[in-house]
């Protein structure tokens, strides 16, 4: 990434993380995302010879997995800039946006774990961050066959409806919860995972507000999943389906097993992933810009540059307002929730999701016309890169059912 950088204030850390991600994004991710995006089946993708798992190890061995956990339990929550966070995620999406989300998403069950107060679950998360091998991978088990926005909409008090209640149920029965029921296909590394951060239903009658969330090892008797999904874009993430059938799991599993503390963890969770989701996203935009930007000065038409023919100036001006505005607003959003753990502003996050993923998307679609045929070609990246634009304006949440929801904050 050759921008001016306008952020002065960047600690030397943070310089440092963020040009040790860059190497690490078009080096590594780039190439491999490139590759496994070209594979037919998406069995392919996560075979034991993939180059997925090179990804995976690379990744740990830089330690950039142990960012958001405590230092007690190996991690280096208390040690990392706030801003060298973001400028990894930055480059994670510079990279390869779908392998950016699955390694994003692997953590999520293990930051969670360390949150509990119970000894075994805790114990994940240091597993976790001592893994350099990439045999713990975390899945976030949300999403259901007949509940994907309900999700999101489950934050407002109001969205109390017991037919809206989640498919996935948690029975408590002693000392033990029994889960059963099945989340959707789209659950990121969910035919991959060893450990879900899994969202249940606790009380029906209480629809979306009686939830609660789980740690659960998914080598559990009574556990299986569906084969990966087969999709447009970010083919690179794997995503699929879940299935629970009378599954055991301790209570100390449980990690938010009250409704009422649900409703304010589902909030952070919210902002969190989005909040993610708009940094990545103002990454993959910077990439597509950078890349059509690169080819304009290259390709000939007329006897000069295609960068000399004003028509192509004023796109890739454009390009680079949006890109820029993106990126801009995503680290501000980001630096202000780190800041602000506890009580991150939710539309702020919302707000960064939706405009760096609107924004990827059509800096992408700009950049196909700045290529002209060649940008219909996969020879070239920039049809993946708005593959995988058009990909993040539906998951974790769809960008229309997110902004209703957000909205009430206002």
């Amino acid at each position: 990434m050759g921008h001016l950088e306008l952020d002065l204030n960047l600690s030397d850390e943070a310089k440092a993380a963020g040009e040790t991600a860059r190497r690490f994004g078009l080096e590594v991710m780039r190439p491999a995302g490139e590759a496994l995006d070209k594979l037919a089946d998406p069995a392919d993708v996560i075979a034991p010879d993939s180059i997925l798992w090179d990804v995976f190890r690379q990744f740990r061995q830089l330690g950039f997995h142990r960012g958001a956990i405590p230092a007690e339990l190996g991690g280096m929550a208390e040690e990392i800039d706030s801003m060298a966070g973001v400028l990894i995620a930055e480059a994670m999406g510079y990279g390869d946006a779908g392998l950016a989300v699955s390694l994003g998403a692997s953590a999520f069950p293990f930051r969670l774990a360390a949150l509990s107060p119970a000894p075994e679950v805790r114990e994940f998360a240091r597993a976790y961050c001592e893994d350099q091998k990439a045999e713990l991978i975390g899945c976030w088990a949300i999403t259901e066959p007949d509940h994907g926005s309900d999700w999101i909409m489950g934050m407002a008090p109001t969205f109390d409806d017991p037919r809206c209640a989640p498919s996935v149920r948690a029975v408590l029965k002693g000392d033990e919860y029994i889960v059963s029921g099945q989340k959707a296909a789209w659950v990121s590394n969910g035919t991959i995972a060893t450990h879900a951060a899994l969202h249940v239903c606790l009380d029906p009658s209480k629809g979306m507000q009686g939830s609660g969330l789980a740690v659960i090892p998914l080598d559990l008797p009574g556990i299986s999943r569906g084969k990966p999904l087969d999709k447009m874009g970010q083919r690179p993430l794997n995503q699929g389906e879940l299935f629970f059938e009378e599954v055991r799991i301790p209570t100390s599993h449980m990690v938010v097993p009250d409704p009422a503390m649900m409703a304010m963890v589902a909030r952070i969770i919210l902002a969190s992933a989005n909040g993610g989701m708009g940094i990545i996203f103002a990454g993959l935009a910077q990439a597509v810009y950078d890349e059509a930007l690169k080819y304009a000065r290259q390709r000939v038409q007329g006897g000069v540059p295609i960068f000399e023919h004003q028509n192509v100036k004023l796109k890739l001006f454009d390009m680079f307002i949006k890109t820029e505005a993106a990126r801009a607003y995503a680290r501000r959003m980001a630096l202000y929730n780190a800041l602000n753990s506890l009580s991150p502003s939710c539309h702020h996050a919302v707000a960064a999701k939706l405009l760096s993923t609107q924004t990827a998307f059509e800096v992408a679609a700009q950049a196909i016309q700045v290529f002209g045929g060649n940008g219909l070609s996969r020879e070239y990246p920039i049809e993946k890169m708005f593959r995988d634009a058009k990909a993040a304006m539906i998951e974790d949440g769809e960008n229309s059912a997110l902004a209703i929801a957000a909205a009430a904050d206002l």
